[in-house]
């Protein structure tokens, strides 16, 4: 499936350095992307909300420590 992301809202957190970050845009359908911030002409990455909720579940978890 192919998603528009022109109208797409990237946010950045604070806690990014300069040397680049990952970038997240929560898109109309209820899905997310993310995207390099370093090299934004790179496809972004877009999850539906089941696998975006696991992800998260697993960052607070501690599964990617």
């Amino acid at each position: 499936m192919t998603h528009d992301l022109s109208a797409a809202t990237w946010m950045r957190s604070r806690a990014c350095s300069t040397d680049g970050c990952v970038e997240v845009a929560h898109l109309a359908d209820g899905s997310v992307a993310i995207r390099d911030s370093k090299d934004v002409r790179k496809p972004a990455h877009v999850f539906d909300r089941d696998e975006w909720s696991a992800f998260v579940t697993g960052v607070k978890n501690g599964d990617f420590d």
